[in-house]
């Protein structure tokens, strides 16, 4: 029995569990705060997309419950009145469409990453604009026939991702990454679904008993500015390795599933990132759990 006045046995390892999510979340929390005062988002409406984040996950916890005892189960799960909730399972309702696959980007992977177009070293840098495989027009139709060839091309050139050659009529590619520079929505949409399957691959990871997601991580410290710059190449290079082996890989195992008839509402996302930043730096994350590189 616990002495008069005392805690209850379980209340330590509540609180430190506690503890332990609000860092999590902190940890979170401040590079989006940074995005936010970058771009000049107020409080009021980061306010407002966290009600909105949380009421959308308590509906969806408790999806078997009806309309009516949703709103009191939702309300009591996020501390919002039911007024709030029902105004918010409202708007929901309204959903967005899915954001788009942008057509010269993907033509731009299957150009590094289609073993036909690749050969003993690298990609085939410079394609005819026209004709049979493999030309520029047959390498944009084999990704889609809803875009006209030419619409493609002069996409990817505006992106600066290849250079069209008017007197030789071909297309070259000037870049093997794409990372938009400049061209905030696209950087902003890139932020949204990257980090965002990140993120989420690693809260299911916390949240079920089921398979996990792969959620990977080296961490090392004790580097030079120097040794950093040496690292970037490697990196970017684990990268394209990755890119040219699994994406053709990916577009045949759609193929046969297509092929079978199987039902293909599965997506997948694969990344790889890199952050870099000096050691005495206030801290933006922690590195629990990563593979630990040291000396």
């Amino acid at each position: 029995m616990d002495a008069p006045g005392s805690a209850p046995a379980d209340a330590a390892p509540n609180e430190a569990a506690e503890q332990e999510i609000i860092a999590a979340c902190r940890a979170v929390l401040t590079p989006l705060a940074r995005l936010a005062v970058a771009r000049g988002l107020p409080y009021a409406q980061i306010a407002d997309l966290l009600k909105t984040a949380l009421v959308q996950a308590a509906r969806a916890a408790h999806g078997d419950a009806g309309e009516h005892r949703a709103v009191s189960r939702i309300s009591a799960a996020t501390g919002l009145t039911r007024r709030e909730v029902t105004r918010r399972v409202a708007s929901a309702d309204e959903a967005m469409p899915p954001p788009r696959r942008s057509p010269a980007t993907e033509v731009f992977t299957r150009w590094l990453s289609d073993p036909q177009l690749r050969g003993r070293k690298r990609f085939a840098s410079k394609l005819p604009r026209q004709g049979a495989w493999p030309s520029f027009e047959s390498l944009a139709q084999s990704v889609t026939r809803d875009v006209h060839p030419r619409t493609l091309l002069d996409e990817i050139c505006r992106l600066g991702l290849a250079r069209f050659n008017e007197a030789t009529d071909t297309v070259e590619l000037v870049r093997e990454t794409f990372v938009p520079h400049g061209d905030q929505r696209r950087m902003l949409g890139f932020l949204a679904a990257n980090v965002g399957d990140h993120l989420a691959a690693a809260v299911s990871n916390v949240l079920s008993s089921g398979p996990r997601h792969l959620e990977q991580a080296l961490f090392a410290d004790e580097l030079s500015t120097q040794s950093i710059e040496q690292a970037r190449p490697l990196i970017a290079a684990q990268w394209q390795a990755l890119v040219q082996r699994l994406a053709p890989a990916l577009r045949q195992m759609i193929d046969e599933d297509r092929a079978a008839g199987r039902a293909q509402g599965q997506r997948l996302r694969v990344g790889i990132y890199a952050y870099a930043l000096r050691a005495d730096a206030p801290p933006e994350g922690g590195s629990p759990g990563d593979a630990d590189v040291r000396t």
